[in-house]
């Protein structure tokens, strides 16, 4: 190039060329004065007229047109949150449209998974044409490269969100349908496991998720899972504890020893089993207290299901005074015999025996099963029972004997203090 001209750099002209910006110097020394050339200026009023957004610059103030943070103008900052807002409610709108067509469609189908799948996609649609038409609108914005570069790295990890997004009502689908199935099968032995890998499923899911948006915003995904793998060795080995209560989550939904709702009995307490979670089981006390109980140490315990008992035990010592006789004892038998066999919920197989003689009583004992597992059902048929046994003792024309004491006193000796003295004919 002649020694009075400098190429300073390029810009777009348009149709994919681009242009040198040339600079002309004229005069010499100190007084020399650098102009663009005549072929930079014509080129760039070509380029000036291509401008799509050519009206908003001609019309919009000055301290507009100055450059904010990310390269962008400062009206293009104010046009940004307009632009996402008309784009929400074209996604809103294009989205409910779409999953009336796609309601329709699934409608023909003969599974209930592909409907319960679109009515939980109203969120996954609407975010998905909203991009599209931020996508759209983008255009109009006449965004510098940079700012166009930025933006749209944006817009392709909220993609990545909806993507995910959509994967995660899946599995909530899925783990739903195959619950289905098996209670439909009236099977219910799965369904704590289900419930547990949906959970598990869904973690995996946001990690991935979380992973993919972090690639798309331009981090180093590489590195980051490097570290990732280093820092889980070292968690870890400090969670152990966690560790033992999430394979004790498993161990509690593959054995199930005990279930959600379940009525149960845990050591020295008994309550309902509310939730039980990767960490902990949650049950509540008939006092209605809470007590979580961490899963490690709950696969260790001696676990008692109440709710599996087909039916409920009775068992009743008749305690009888000394003075009963022989026949009077066969009649109380006979008479708490019939009361049981009357009794339409005294499951066959029951037995009443004379037992045996201690110093105070003759005890006869009574062993049956209720045969049901209404808690409420079963002591109204024990109130029942009992008070047919009483009868059973008083036309039997003896009596139910109490706790009493023998106290030998000497002639002349004084009583003790306190003491009563009881005088039988």
């Amino acid at each position: 190039m002649p020694v009075n001209e400098e190429d300073v750099g390029h810009f777009p002209a348009g149709r994919g060329r681009t242009a040198p910006v040339r600079l002309i110097r004229t005069g010499e020394g100190p007084s020399a004065t650098w102009l663009f050339a005549s072929s930079t200026a014509a080129a760039a009023e070509e380029a000036y007229d291509r401008l799509g957004n050519r009206w908003l610059l001609d019309h919009l103030p000055g301290p507009l047109l100055r450059p904010g943070p990310k390269n962008l103008l400062w009206w293009q900052w104010l046009a940004l949150p307009l632009a996402l807002v008309l784009a929400w409610l074209v996604g809103v709108g294009l989205g409910s449209a779409t999953r009336k067509v796609l309601t329709h469609v699934v409608k023909r189908t003969e599974g209930v998974w592909d409907d319960q799948l679109v009515a939980r996609l109203a969120g996954p649609l609407a975010l998905g044409w909203m991009l599209a038409a931020l996508y759209a609108l983008l255009p109009l914005l006449g965004l510098y490269p940079p700012a166009e570069a930025f933006i749209s790295h944006g817009v392709q990890a909220l993609v990545v969100v909806s993507l995910f997004w959509i994967l995660l009502r899946l599995v909530d689908v899925s783990g739903q349908a195959v619950g289905d199935r098996f209670k439909a099968k009236g099977n219910l032995t799965f369904a704590p496991l289900i419930a547990l890998g949906v959970r598990s499923a869904k973690g995996v899911v946001l990690a991935l998720g979380a992973v993919a948006v972090l690639a798309q915003l331009g981090y180093p995904v590489t590195s980051l899972i490097a570290g990732l793998g280093v820092g889980g060795l070292a968690l870890a080995l400090a969670a152990q504890k966690t560790v033992e209560n999430l394979f004790g989550a498993f161990s509690l939904a593959v054995d199930q020893p005990i279930r959600e709702g379940d009525f149960v009995k845990v050591e020295d307490f008994v309550g309902t089993v509310e939730a039980i979670g990767l960490r902990s089981t949650r049950i509540r006390t008939l006092e209605r207290t809470l007590i979580s109980i961490p899963n490690g140490k709950l696969a260790d315990m001696r676990l008692e299901s109440l709710t599996a008992r087909d039916r409920l035990r009775l068992f009743v010592n008749l305690g009888l005074v000394r003075e009963t006789t022989a026949t009077q004892m066969r009649a109380v038998i006979a008479g708490v015999e019939r009361a049981l066999e009357t009794q339409e919920k005294v499951a066959p197989g029951f037995t009443v025996r004379f037992a045996g003689i201690d110093d105070v009583r003759l005890n006869v004992e009574m062993y049956c099963y209720i045969d049901t597992i209404d808690w409420n059902l079963y002591t109204t048929c024990r109130q029942e029972l009992l008070l047919k046994f009483m009868e059973a003792v008083e036309q039997a024309g003896t009596r139910l004997a109490f706790p009493t004491h023998t106290l030998n006193v000497g002639a002349g000796a004084p009583l003790p203090a306190g003491a009563q003295l009881e005088v039988g004919r």
